[in-house]
């Protein structure tokens, strides 16, 4: 809320309600792979973002099933450092996991 005052007098001149709209929201998403081993997204998905393992296990088989799992949803630079984050621990282990983000809503 924005208020302004008279300097002089100290009477208040103007109150005005300001609003700011919520950043946009990303979903980041693990793609399946042939190659990365199951025990391995789990440990990504604990580490990276906060899963249960009973959490991290469901993903991991959607990601398997469906070939995609959504891992959470966060604004762009949360997202965009989560991707980053998993991808470098993925290719220093030698693994080809994807991780990769959209916008919500589409």
């Amino acid at each position: 809320m924005a208020t302004r005052y008279s300097s002089s007098s100290g009477v208040l001149l103007e109150k005005q309600a300001s609003r700011t709209k919520p950043p946009p929201m990303y979903r980041v998403i693990l793609l399946n792979d042939d190659y990365t081993p199951m025990e391995f997204v789990v440990h990504v998905l604990q580490r990276f973002f906060g899963k249960s393992e009973e959490e991290a296990m469901k993903i991991m088989l959607q990601v398997h099933h469906e070939g995609r799992g959504v891992c959470g949803v966060y604004p762009h630079d949360v997202a965009a450092t989560r991707i980053t984050q998993v991808l470098q621990f993925a290719r220093s282990r030698q693994h080809p996991l994807q991780c990769v983000m959209e916008p919500v809503g589409d």
